[in-house]
């Protein structure tokens, strides 16, 4: 019963490090009393139980706003992240008698190696519930994000958990706790004093938060009233007094969508020349009976269509729906009728001032889209969402949360539009400024700034401290040494002749 306790404790810490209660700190500690539970089993099975609770019970309690949407929906996705979580708890018990060291490098690897899987696969990867976004989101912290990402937090953090656990065994451990807590130290103090910050010249912005007429469900003229809504809002912002609107996704839709009816794209047009501002109209486009996509249109100051972004990365089972032909049993699935199709990559837009970037959504939460729009030369960046399906729940300020990481580790500020969910504006250190409330109908104004400097380190590399954990964690479990239970024996066989020989007179 102990060990199921401490791995309930654990999840129960890990949940409360994410939106609603945001104490990002719990994650450099979380993991520990599941780490702890692991360490104490006997068996393989029992691993894999303490691995698979922590996950329902983490899991479950982070994703409960998908609730919304039905149990079929929630039960697959907790599962299938559940059962990550125990397959690294079995790979944590496996070599738990192996020496220090080891343990401890293939415990940071080897969490860091599940994450990755989970961001990745199945259908693209969920990131929601990583360790790091939430160790990053700590202020102060977040500023280190440009230079290890947000993968390189999972690292670290992870790290403190398992040196704490090692040392409550073995004192003589200490070293693992000590040099982990110095790189989160420093590495703290350089996100504080060496935040990234854009520092171009300043941009005003209109985010228009149109809302829906019936979010969450469908109802009749649902895409005349929210794009009269948002025209309507949008109708109403002084002439020259922005230089980028931005509309958020689903705004628009088949029959009021721009190059689908001349009438819309005229409309639009005649705003971006009226306000003299860069447009981002966001919405679907109609593919056929079976498809759609999903695209942000831009517009230049002068009424001319700059060109769109398709988005790359689908909701599974929101906006497509895997293994269609397999699946249509389940009933609920009728929900989903057509399936989007896929943009072909990072798409940016030139202005005057700097380059735009932009995403859809569901991609703000994926660190490497945003860092594929940085890529290509983005120095502002533009999340257009929706959020209606997920009622009052947590959603929106988990997608913040990510979205803030994410921003920090390239450098940017960002543009995060929301038509019922929170719409706020986000500083390229991952501060949050002026936000909207939950199905509030408004214009919410701010500045933000392109970002003059070079790329981040992040942005030309990458995830490369997960890269190097997951290769530690592969040296220690392949390089041949003796395990830690063998060595023991050995010294105490040694110690148990030096005391039975004989006195040398």
């Amino acid at each position: 019963m102990i060990p199921l306790a401490a791995a309930i404790v654990s999840a129960l810490l890990m949940w409360a490090a994410f939106p609603p209660l945001n104490f990002g700190v719990l994650a450099l500690v979380a993991p520990a009393p599941l780490l702890f539970a692991v360490r104490r089993v006997e068996s393989p099975s029992a691993a894999l139980g303490v691995g698979f609770v922590y996950g329902l019970v983490f899991y479950g309690a982070l994703l409960s706003f998908v609730l919304v949407l039905g149990a079929v929906a929630w039960i697959p996705l907790v599962v299938w992240l559940a059962a990550t979580s125990a397959g690294f708890a079995l790979l944590a018990w496996a070599f738990r008698r192996w020496p220090n060291g080891r343990w401890f490098l293939i415990v940071v690897g080897g969490w860091t190696a599940f994450e990755f899987l989970r961001a990745t696969f199945p259908f693209g990867g969920f990131p929601w519930g990583q360790l790091g976004t939430a160790a990053a989101g700590v202020p102060g912290v977040i500023g280190s994000v440009q230079w290890v990402g947000p993968g390189g937090w999972t690292v670290l953090a992870i790290a403190v958990s398992a040196g704490i656990v090692l040392v409550l065994e073995d004192a003589h451990a200490w070293r693992l706790l000590v040099d982990s807590v110095v790189a989160v130290v420093v590495l703290t103090t350089g996100g504080v004093l060496f935040a990234p910050s854009a520092d171009g010249d300043p941009l005003n912005v209109a985010i228009v938060q149109g809302g829906s007429p019936c979010p969450g469900t469908h109802c009749q003229n649902e895409k005349m009233l929210i794009y009269e809504s948002h025209l309507e809002l949008t109708q109403a912002i002084p002439d020259g007094s922005v230089d980028l609107i931005v509309w958020p996704e689903n705004a628009l839709g088949s029959p009021f969508e721009p190059s689908e009816n001349f009438q819309v794209d005229e409309i639009l047009s005649g705003e971006a020349e009226r306000l003299g501002a860069y447009f981002i109209a966001s919405g679907t486009r109609s593919a056929g009976p079976d498809n759609f996509y999903n695209v942000n249109t831009v517009y230049a100051p002068n009424g001319s269509k700059v060109g769109e972004y398709r988005k790359r990365h689908p909701v599974p089972f929101g906006e497509y729906v895997p293994l269609r032909d397999v699946l249509d049993f389940i009933p609920q699935l009728e929900r989903v009728p057509r399936d989007m199709i896929r943009g072909e990559g990072p798409v940016v837009f030139e202005t005057p001032r700097g380059l735009l970037g932009t995403v859809i959504s569901f991609e703000g939460a994926f660190s490497r889209l945003v860092r594929s729009q940085a890529q290509i030369g983005a120095q502002l960046m533009v999340i257009a969402t929706n959020e209606a399906s997920f009622g009052s729940g947590a959603a929106s300020d988990q997608l913040i949360g990510l979205a803030r990481v994410n921003a920090a580790a390239v450098g940017q500020d960002l543009v995060h539009a929301a038509i019922t969910g929170k719409s706020t504006f986000i500083t390229a250190s991952g501060g949050v400024g002026l936000s909207t409330e939950l199905f509030e109908e408004t214009v919410l104004m701010g500045e933000v700034r392109f970002r003059s400097a070079g790329p981040t380190l992040f942005t030309r590399f990458g995830e490369w401290l997960v890269l190097v954990a997951i290769a530690g964690a592969l040296a220690a479990a392949l390089v041949p040494g003796e395990a830690r239970e063998e060595r023991r024996r050995k010294v105490q066989a040694v110690q148990s002749g030096v005391a039975r020989s004989p006195r040398t007179p």
